[in-house]
C-alpha cells in the first residue's frame, strides 16, 4: 500500500505537514529554510545570533569591540536583529510564494524579546510564524499576535503546555498556529528534561503526545496541530500517528536531516562525519551553560569535558568530617580540606599535569592542564552575554549583570564553539549538536554512495514513507 501523507492548513497556507525544525547559530539560514518551503513545507530560519549577509552574498562576522560584557551584549544584540533580518529576506526570496516561512529563537538567549521585536519589525510580511523554546516563553504570545503571526511553543511534557496556556497564551488563542512537542530523549540540540525525569531511562513518545493533546482538547484546541519534533525519520514508522483520534492533527518536524543537504550550510567536514556515526555516537549530556540537557555527538569537545567532570573533587573551608586532608590552591594558596581518598586522587592528576584547581559554585574544583585553564579563563573574560544567564561566565541580563554565582569551569562558552563549528572548524573539536536518529544517515541507501540530495529532493523522498 502506497504511503499518503495529506496537507495541512498551517500558518494560513495549505502545506505539507513537514517542518524543518530551526538549528541555532548559523546552521538554519535562508538558504536551507526557504528551500524548504519552496518544496511545499514549512522552512525554519534561526534568528539565535544568525549571520548578516553583505551585497555579495559574503557573510559579514560580528567583531566585538565592547570593553564590558555590557557593551558586547549591546552588539550581540544588535548583530542578532540585522542577522535575522538578512536571514528572512533571503528565506523570502528563496521560497518564491511557497511554502511559509518560521523564524526559531531561543527563549534563553540574550536579548531574546528584543531580537524577536527587531527582527519582525524589520522583516514584516515575510515571516509566517515563530517557534520558540528552550525555557517557558509566556512573552511569546503577546508578541507574535503583536505582529499578527502564529506563534509555536516548543514544550516537552502536557505540563508545560498547561502552564504556558493558563497563564498567557489563552489570552491570544488566534495565533496559536501549533504546539512543537520535542521529545528530550530523542531530539537534537537542548532538551527540555525535568528534574523527575530520567536521562538514562527514555519515555516512549505516544503516551506523552497523547497526554498533550487530552491537555489541548479540554481547552477546545482540538483543531490545533502537535508538531512531533525529535527522531523521525521514515514517515512510514509513524504512519499510525496519521489520522490518529487520539492524537488529533499531526506534523512532523525534521531537524538533523535537513543537516545532510546541498543548500545546508554547514562545512563538507560536518557533513562527511555525519554519514559516519554509528548507534549510541550522540550522547544526551549536562554540561551546557544554559542548566538544560543537550544532545550532540561524542567527539573530542565532549569527551574533555567528560574527563574533566572526571577530575571533580568537593572540598570544605574547614576540616569537617572526612574533609580532615589539607590542600592549597589558586594564586592565594586558600586552604581548604579534602577527603584523604580525594587527597590521593589529586595527588595523582598533580602528577599527569593536570596542575591547575579550578572552584566551581559548588564547593568543588576541576583539575585542568594550565594550558586548559588559560583557555576556560579567556573565554569568560571574552563573554557577551549569548544567553538570558550563564553558568559559565555567571553573565545575567539584569541590572546587575551577573547570576550572583561563581563561573562554573564545568561548562563551556556555548557561543563560541558553536561560531566556530558553524563557519567551518573541525567539527571533532567543537560542539556537534545531533538528534538521536543521526546514526540512520550510515544506513539509509538514500544517502548511499555520499549522495548529497538537495532539500526539494529530501522533502520529495520523505513524502514517500522513506
Amino acid at each position: 500500500m502506497a504511503f499518503t501523507l495529506p496537507s495541512m492548513t498551517i500558518s494560513g497556507k495549505e502545506v505539507l505537514p513537514l517542518i524543518e525544525g530551526g538549528k541555532g547559530v548559523a546552521v538554519s539560514t535562508g538558504e536551507s529554510s526557504g528551500a524548504w518551503a519552496a518544496a511545499g513545507g514549512i522552512g525554519t530560519f534561526s534568528a539565535v545570533n544568525a549571520d548578516k549577509v553583505g551585497e555579495n552574498g559574503e557573510i559579514i562576522r560580528t567583531v566585538y569591540h565592547g570593553r564590558s560584557r555590557k557593551e558586547r551584549f549591546e552588539e550581540l544584540v544588535a548583530q542578532g536583529i540585522s542577522g535575522g533580518i538578512s536571514q528572512a529576506q533571503i528565506a523570502h526570496e528563496v521560497a518564491g510564494g511557497e511554502g511559509r516561512l518560521h523564524m526559531n529563537v531561543l527563549w534563553e538567549m540574550g536579548g531574546a524579546e528584543r531580537v524577536l521585536q527587531g527582527v519582525m519589525e524589520g522583516a514584516k510580511g515575510l515571516i509566517h510564524g515563530i517557534t520558540c523554546g528552550a525555557g517557558m516563553p509566556f512573552r511569546l504570545a503577546p508578541l507574535a499576535a503583536q505582529y499578527q503571526v502564529h506563534y509555536y511553543p516548543i514544550i516537552s511534557s502536557a505540563r508545560a503546555f498547561r502552564a504556558l496556556w493558563l497563564r498567557s497564551y489563552r489570552k491570544f488563542p488566534d495565533w496559536l498556529g501549533g504546539v512543537v512537542y520535542e521529545d528530550p530523549w530523542l531530539a537534537g540540540g537542548h532538551n527540555g528534561l525535568s528534574n523527575s525525569e530520567d536521562p538514562e531511562t527514555p519515555e516512549p513518545p505516544f503516551p506523552r503526545v497523547a497526554a498533550l493533546r487530552k491537555t489541548m482538547n479540554e481547552f477546545g484546541l482540538q483543531h490545533i496541530p502537535i508538531v512531533m519534533a525529535g527522531g523521525v525519520w521514515y514517515l512510514r514508522e509513524w504512519s499510525d500517528w496519521i489520522d490518529n483520534p487520539d492524537l488529533g492533527p499531526i506534523v512532523f518536524q525534521y531537524g538533523t536531516r535537513p543537516l545532510l543537504t546541498q543548500e545546508s550550510p554547514i562545512s563538507s567536514a560536518w557533513k562527511q562525519r555525519l554519514m559516519k556515526l554509528k548507534e549510541g555516537d550522540i550522547k544526551l549530556n549536562p554540561f551546557s551553560p544554559t542548566g538544560f540537557y543537550s544532545s550532540a555527538v561524542y567527539n573530542t569537545f565532549l569527551h574533555e569535558l567528560y574527563e574533566r567532570s572526571d577530575r571533580e573533587v568537593a572540598f570544605a573551608d574547614h576540616p569537617t568530617g572526612d574533609h580532615s586532608e589539607s590542600f592549597t590552591f589558586g594564586v592565594r594558596n586558600k586552604e581548604v580540606f579534602v577527603t584523604r581518598f580525594d587527597r590521593k586522587r589529586i595527588d595523582g592528576y598533580l602528577t599527569d599535569g593536570f596542575t591547575k584547581a579550578l572552584p566551581s559554585p559548588d564547593s568543588t574544583f576541576v583539575f585542568v592542564t594550565p594550558e586548559k585553564a588559560a583557555s576556560i579563563r579567556q573565554a569568560q573574560l571574552d563573554c557577551m552575554g549569548c544567553l538570558s544567564q550563564c553558568k559559565f561566565s555567571n553573565w545575567a541580563a539584569n541590572e546587575a549583570g551577573t547570576t550572583g554565582r561563581k563561573a562554573d569551569p564545568r561548562s563551556f562558552c556555548i557561543q563560541k564553539t558553536l561560531q566556530e563549528i558553524a563557519h567551518g572548524a573541525e567539527p571533532d573539536q567543537h560542539l556537534m549538536f545531533a538528534g538521536h536518529a543521526a546514526y540512520r544517515f550510515a544506513e539509509d541507501p538514500f544517502y548511499a554512495d555520499g549522495f548529497i540530495p538537495s532539500v526539494r529532493q529530501l522533502v520529495e523522498r520523505i513524502c514517500t514513507g522513506d
